[in-house]
């Protein structure tokens, strides 16, 4: 084995090895784990406790959103990030069967038991890993005025015929306040939008200039 290939095969090993240790972490501290950690008053064990959060996976969804509204911002937000770990964690290669369990765990979140915030970075967050099952209770969040923008874009980001069949149904039915913006959504996944043109091709002015 040449002098290169030997460094390639240990690196890799290290790597495999140093990904062992962070899941064997994650899975012995396991739910209860995790939170103690979040809620730490020490911020090197809160974020030692969200960077390992992926591996815990999606039993530990719910559990963190309910700590994402605490009245201490910084366990807030750590909260928030380690959701956000498990989000971007089941975005690897063959991480399907996880993926869809955190999507099942997120969408149950969508509800009006949910507060308004914990809902919108929901929604983002089912934008990089939503699919099938989460499509229909994210289209019906765009009859809810304060958060039908961040369910539009959430729509419009998922890699779906079904999301785009979810938008063009909610354009029908929305207010003429809203087309304008479900127009452009459509307009970014290829559909064309009659009478509702791109807002940045609208002059903003007066102008005499006209089409040529």
């Amino acid at each position: 084995m040449s002098t290169n290939s030997f460094k390639k095969v240990s690196i890799a090993a290290g790597a495999a090895a140093v990904m062992a240790q962070t899941a064997d972490t994650a899975y012995a501290q396991g739910v209860d784990g995790l939170l103690a950690g979040i809620k730490s008053d020490s911020a090197e064990k809160r974020t030692e406790a969200w960077q390992s959060a992926g591996e815990v996976g999606a039993p530990a969804v719910k559990p963190l959103a309910e700590v994402m509204t605490d009245d201490n911002l910084e366990v807030a937000r750590a909260a928030k990030r380690a959701l956000w770990q498990i989000v971007r964690y089941t975005g690897w290669p063959g991480a399907n069967k996880e993926r869809r369990a955190v999507e099942t765990e997120l969408t149950d979140l969508l509800g009006d038991d949910q507060p308004v915030a914990v809902r919108r970075e929901v929604l983002w967050m089912l934008s990089e890993i939503g699919a099938r099952n989460s499509i229909k209770p994210i289209a019906g969040l765009m009859k809810n005025e304060s958060l039908r923008e961040d369910a539009r874009m959430a729509l419009e980001r998922i890699p779906s015929k079904r999301a785009v069949a979810a938008l063009k149904a909610g354009f029908e039915k929305a207010p003429e306040d809203f087309k304008t913006n479900i127009a452009q959504s459509l307009r970014k996944r290829g559909e064309e939008v009659a009478g509702y043109p791109c807002q940045k091709l609208v002059p903003t002015k007066k102008t005499d200039v006209k089409p040529l």
